[in-house]
C-alpha cells in the first residue's frame, strides 16, 4: 500500500469533520474518494497533503509516518483552483514547476512537451487572464503532474471540461496510473468512478460507510438481480417464475424477444431460477444485473442516514 489512513479523526470548533476514518490506497491504482458535500473528503485530503494534522490516528505514506517532506512526492489539484491572472501562461507554469524542485532546464523541457501534447503551445506567451476555464485547468493539471509524484490527488478534475477534453483528461489519468502513479480521485461523478477507479471509499457525515473494489461492491449490491432474455411466448414462464422473485419487469425487445428482469427472493438459488426459466421458455440470454455506482452511492448514503 502506498497510503494507509488509520482511524483518523478531526474536529473543527465543535464540528466532527472525520470520525475514526480508515482506508488503504493500493500502489499503482486509481482510488475513488466519494461522498456528499460536507462529508469530510476535503478534510481528509488536507490531512493527506499535510496541510492540516489529524487530532488522532495516523497516516502512513510509502510505509512510514507521513511528514512534511513527503509533500514533494504528492501532486494535488484542488477543486478550487487559481492562477495569477496578470502573469504569462509560460511564466506561471515555470514558477510552479520550480516550486516543485525542477531545474529551469528540466521544467521548460517538460512543460513544452506537455503543452504540445495538450495542444496549448500557442498560449505560452499569452496572459493567464486570456485563458478559458478549461484551458486554465489544463495548465493546472500539467503543473500538478509535472514532477512525476508518487501520489496524485485530483479533486473534481473534469469540472468545466466539455466531453472531448474530459475524455482527454481521463486518458491521461489512466496513462499516469499505467506508468506507476497512484491516484486519489475525488468526485461526485459516479460514471467516472465506474470508468477509471479500481477501488473506492464512500464517506458520509465524517464516517467511512463503504469501501472496496468497484467490481466487488457492485456484485455485492446486485443482491440477486438478473436479466433473462426470452425468445417467443412467456405465458408458461410467468406462473413458474413469480413464486421465486421479489420483484420483476418485462421489456419487449426486437425480433420477438423479451427481457425479464428479476430480483430473486433470498432463499432462491440462481440455479433453481435458471432451471425454471429454461424449462418454461426459450432462454437465449442471461446476465447479472449489476447496479450503477450512482445506485450504490444513493443506497449506501440513505441507509447510513437512517441509522
Amino acid at each position: 500500500m502506498l497510503l494507509q489512513v488509520n482511524e483518523v479523526s478531526k474536529t473543527f470548533t465543535g464540528h466532527q469533520a472525520l470520525d475514526n476514518v480508515s482506508l488503504e490506497v493500493p500502489r499503482g491504482s486509481i482510488y475513488g474518494l466519494l461522498g456528499p458535500n460536507g462529508a469530510g473528503k476535503t478534510t481528509l485530503i488536507r490531512i493527506i497533503t499535510h496541510i492540516t494534522a489529524p487530532d488522532s490516528g495516523t497516516v502512513l505514506f510509502d510505509s512510514h509516518q507521513l511528514t512534511a517532506a513527503d509533500t514533494a512526492h504528492i501532486g494535488y489539484l484542488p477543486e478550487e483552483r487559481g492562477l495569477y491572472k496578470k502573469m504569462k501562461v509560460g511564466d506561471q507554469a515555470m514558477f510552479f514547476a520550480r516550486l516543485k524542485g525542477l531545474s529551469k532546464r528540466d521544467a521548460e523541457q517538460r512543460l513544452k512537451a506537455w503543452f504540445d501534447h495538450f495542444g496549448i503551445s500557442d498560449w505560452w506567451n499569452k496572459k493567464v487572464s486570456e485563458l478559458s476555464k478549461g484551458m486554465a485547468q489544463k495548465v493546472q493539471f500539467i503543473v500538478t503532474v509535472l514532477h512525476e509524484p508518487k501520489l496524485l490527488i485530483f479533486d473534481e478534475p473534469f469540472s468545466g471540461f466539455d466531453p472531448l477534453n474530459a475524455q482527454l483528461l481521463k486518458d491521461e489519468i489512466l496513462r499516469l496510473r499505467d506508468n506507476g502513479a497512484t491516484i486519489i480521485f475525488s468526485t461526485h461523478n459516479m460514471s467516472s468512478v465506474e470508468e477509471i477507479c479500481d477501488s473506492f471509499t464512500l464517506i458520509n457525515k465524517s464516517h467511512n460507510i463503504l469501501s472496496g473494489r468497484v467490481s466487488d461492491v457492485k456484485r455485492e449490491f446486485a443482491q440477486g438481480r438478473y436479466d433473462f432474455t426470452i425468445q417467443g411466448d412467456t405465458t408458461r414462464l410467468i406462473p413458474a417464475l413469480m413464486p421465486m422473485v421479489e420483484s420483476h419487469s418485462f421489456t419487449d425487445l426486437d425480433n420477438g424477444r423479451t427481457q425479464v428482469s428479476v430480483k430473486l427472493l433470498p432463499e432462491v438459488s440462481l440455479h433453481d431460477a435458471v432451471s425454471a426459466v429454461n424449462d418454461n421458455s426459450l432462454l437465449v440470454g442471461f446476465s447479472e444485473n449489476l447496479p450503477t455506482m450512482n445506485d450504490i452511492f444513493i443506497s449506501a448514503v440513505n441507509k447510513a442516514n437512517q441509522q
